[in-house]
């Protein structure tokens, strides 16, 4: 491949395409006109307005990209995460179209996004599964009959869903009516489907997933675990590699369990096999992202694996390079997501002008950004700014030097998770891994962070005042 578009923007868009660059191949930008001046725009070879600042006009009309791809001679599409990057008939196209896809199949995309049709496509592989029904329903009296069989609490999910929508915890059988038709009502909202599942509600679970790639020469591997725990509204906002609860025989157990997942639907290239892991330490398949994740970076610093070269070699027809006996962790790795978004009034989106954009520097310190000092933060799209991720050799220590690159992180004109970011790594349950993925619900509050920010600035002033008065003494110390 001489020539790549990706399909994509912000600080995923900027990511990959320095991936690209980095291997010799000319790159090509799409953006909507809102983002005309982004850093990706600016970073690539080419550029193509694709529409207005809508994603429905821009970056979800895959007709208008491929289109755009085709005039400029482009050789592969590469869609980063979001938008259209697990959407079968856009991969399909591309490729009918004579583009590489630089992703799984449109097969293993499709089976893998009807949780469902994961559920079904990964039965006879021996993976473990919560309790529950692996069917599509809408009789209230027949989840009651479900329910009653594996007992409450339960949860009711959009079988096509993601990111908490459609999405439902039921603790008794009066309100499970009510309940089950705000999922399916949601679930169509958000998804267009309205299918729904049961399944047994684990209580006090971590989120624990496993990154996978294969090549089409019939070879799978993983690369370890991510824990993806520390969650608001039931996406991610903390992210770390390795899990500190996984000794050696469980994490081979599942990474085994997650090449498993991706062989039973014949997936080619980087995905990532999402579990649950419950207090008593079992795991259970949760679902398939059939694509690069956000977090992607912390297994890059623990393995020293550039996944979007991976990515883009295998597209090419490439054998992987290295074997699952020749992969081991290296240290650890820390991530934190840097929404513009007020922790203080329930994570709502912080739109406005970065007045001031500082990013931190230093070794093992990396940020993964999108936007540039005096940029607008545009209400359209989500409100991720950039990825700050710390590496240390061991997690004491990429904590500690997460802390200080969130201290020195500087943005004035929008509110950020930094603050809160900083509440998390501080915060004694993360410190000595005993969380999971109510840690927001048990501890963390607005009056908290409130609380944290007036000590802070009383600590501030103290020393403030202490360099003063030492000022002052040393200007009115007589002369010898």
């Amino acid at each position: 491949m001489k020539k790549i578009l990706v399909a994509n923007r912000g600080e995923i868009a900027l990511r990959v395409m320095k991936t690209i660059k980095k291997m010799g191949i000319k790159t090509v930008a799409v953006f909507s006109e809102t983002d005309r001046q982004a850093p990706h725009v600016k970073f690539a070879d080419e550029a193509v307005c694709i529409g207005p600042a809508p994603s429905a006009e821009s970056y979800l009309k895959g007709d208008k990209i491929i289109e755009e791809a085709k005039k400029l001679q482009v050789d592969g599409i590469h869609p980063g995460y979001g938008f259209l990057s697990e959407n079968a008939e856009f991969a399909k196209n591309v490729e009918k179209n004579g583009l590489v896809w630089i992703g799984p199949g449109s097969k293993a995309i499709k089976i893998m996004g009807s949780k469902l049709a994961a559920k079904d496509a990964v039965k006879k592989y021996d993976i473990p599964m919560v309790p529950g029904i692996d069917e599509a329903i809408t009789d209230a009296e027949k989840a009651k009959r479900i329910a009653g069989e594996i007992g409450f609490p339960i949860l009711i999910k959009a079988s096509a869903g993601g990111g908490g929508k459609g999405m439902r915890i039921v603790e008794k059988e009066e309100n499970l009516e009510e309940q089950m038709q705000r999922a399916i009502s949601e679930a169509k909202s958000a998804f267009g489907d309205g299918s729904v599942f049961i399944e047994k509600y684990v209580a006090s679970p971590r989120h624990i997933e496993i990154q996978v790639l294969a090549d089409s020469h019939g070879n799978y591997l993983h690369l370890f675990e991510r824990e993806c725990s520390i969650q608001r509204r039931h996406q991610k906002v903390v992210e770390e590699a390795p899990s500190c609860v996984l000794e050696s025989k469980l994490r081979k157990e599942m990474g085994e369990a997650a090449v498993r997942v991706a062989k039973a639907c014949d997936y080619v290239g980087a995905g990532t096999v999402e579990f649950l892991f419950d207090e008593n330490r079992n795991f259970y398949f949760l679902e398939m992202n059939t694509r690069l994740q956000v977090e992607h970076p912390v297994t890059e610093l623990i393995t020293g694996i550039d996944l979007v070269e991976e990515q883009i070699k295998v597209a090419r027809g490439e054998k992987l390079r290295f074997s699952q006996n020749s992969l081991s962790i290296h240290g650890h790795a820390m991530e934190l997501r840097v929404y513009a978004e007020n922790p203080l009034d329930d994570f709502l989106p912080s739109v406005g002008k970065l007045k001031k954009y500082r990013l931190p520097e230093g070794k093992n310190i990396r940020v993964d950004n999108g936007f540039e000092e005096e940029m607008e933060v545009p209400i359209y799209y989500d409100p991720m700014l950039a990825k700050l991720i710390t590496y240390g050799k061991n997690r004491e220590e990429a904590i500690q030097l997460m802390l200080e690159a969130i201290t020195n992180y500087e943005v004035k004109g929008v509110s950020t998770t930094l603050s809160f970011g900083k509440f998390v790594f501080e915060h004694e349950a993360f410190r000595t891994g005993n969380f999971d993925t109510h840690f927001v619900k048990k501890y963390y509050s607005a009056e908290k962070l409130r609380e944290q920010h007036k000590a802070e600035a009383k600590v501030a002033a103290a020393l403030a005042l202490k360099q003063y008065l030492k000022d002052q003494q040393q200007l009115i110390l007589p002369k010898t």
